[in-house]
Order: C-alpha cells, then structure tokens, then sequence
C-alpha cells in the first residue's frame, strides 16, 4: 500500500481525471506490485534448515557402463551390416532420416523399415545374449 501511494505521490500526473480514473490507477498499480513481489519470493531460493546432514552424490558405476557398451557392441556386430549401418547413422551419429538417406544412398522410406527391422533384431539379439528389459 505505501509503495502505491509512493508511486502516485511521485507520478501525479498519472492521477490526472482526464486521463482515467484515479481509483483503478492506484489499483492496477497495487496489483502490479503484488504479482511482481509474488514473482521475486517465488525466483529467490529461500533458505532451508535442517539439522541432517545432505546425501551424498550417487557415484557412477564405471564397469557397468562398460559392460552396457560391450554388450550393445556385440549385439550390433549380430546383425546384417545395412541394419547396422542404419541404426550408426541414426543412433549412433545423430543423423535425421532424410541424413542418412543420402549418406547410405538410399530412399528415406527405406531408411525407416531398415530402423524398424533393425531395432527388431537388436531386441533379439539382446534377449540371446540374456538381456532382459
């Protein structure tokens, strides 16, 4: 309230009858201030107390990651070199069909069946190897 009345003490030509009512100037003004202190509280972090102490980071399992990589690797080796080389293209490489279309030298529709079958044979492959999920 006393920011409103602030404003309107330094800005009196806002309260100007010509220009408007007085009445809704000084309300959209109080308005305007409430949503922008709602807005800052909300933006700020505020401080937290507690007397427990913070979990520690979880550490990344590096083996698992490595043996995650050499059994994709083994299951992508199982499958025909056009499957394979579509599923690098798209996957792997982080191409667009219509990319990789035109790197393979073939239609983007054959690109997408490629990735459908593929993706199929590497489901299967991955269940040969016991790979489950």
């Amino acid at each position: 309230m006393q920011e409103t009345l602030l404003r309107a003490w330094r800005h009196p030509e806002s309260l100007d009858p010509r220009r408007g009512s007085v009445r809704a100037w000084l309300f959209t003004t109080a308005r305007n201030l409430a949503i922008d202190a709602w807005r800052r509280r909300s933006a700020r972090v505020g401080e937290v107390y507690t007397d427990e102490l913070p979990e520690t980071a979880e550490t990344v399992d590096e083996t698992e990651r490595a043996v995650e990589a050499w059994t994709v690797a083994e299951a992508l080796n199982r499958l025909s070199p056009t499957h394979r080389e579509v599923l690098v293209e798209c996957f792997y490489q982080g191409r667009s069909v219509a990319e990789a279309a035109a790197r393979l030298g073939v239609p983007p529709g054959t690109v997408k069946s490629r990735t459908h079958y593929a993706l199929r044979s590497l489901r299967l492959a991955l269940a040969e190897m016991g790979v489950t999920g």
